[in-house]
């Protein structure tokens, strides 16, 4: 967009589909170690995605009920390169919250305790546990509040 515009191209890309690619006045991303907003002109760089919602600001409606010009995403993971003007988002998996099957994430979820009682010595096997536990939590996080 022209510089005057104060607007962010904003693209959020899977493996299977675009799911969003507008202009918008910000972004707010799920890191790995909490959540980062980013504005038109924001320094350049690179993270990896955490579990949770993907928030465009001032975009396009999407009729999901949410503010005017706002629309929200879950991620499971992936990565985001930012540059002054733009967001790109790589996501590995991302759905509208409409589209999260709520009783499928708790059987995840379950499924991420029964990993985490069996782990036993394993760090390896804690920490799959606890991903699997933080990308159901944030599912249905975002399939069930009111935004």
């Amino acid at each position: 967009m022209a510089d005057e515009t104060n607007q962010l191209r904003v693209r959020l890309v899977t493996p299977e589909r675009t799911l969003f690619e507008h202009a918008a006045t910000a972004v707010e991303l799920p890191s790995k170690t909490g959540y980062f907003e980013v504005l038109y002109g924001h320094a350049p760089l690179m993270a990896e995605l955490g579990a949770g919602d993907v928030i465009v600001h001032g975009g396009p409606n999407d009729q999901s009920g949410l503010a005017d010009g706002e629309s929200r995403y879950n991620v499971s993971w992936g990565f985001v390169e930012v540059l002054g003007d733009r967001v790109t988002i790589l996501a590995s998996d991302a759905l509208k919250p409409a589209e999260i099957d709520v009783k499928r994430a708790e059987e995840q979820r379950d499924r991420g305790q029964q990993m985490w009682k069996e782990a036993g010595e394993s760090e390896h096997a804690y920490t799959e546990a606890l991903r699997v536990i933080s990308e159901a939590e944030a599912k249905i996080s975002s399939a069930t509040e009111k935004h």
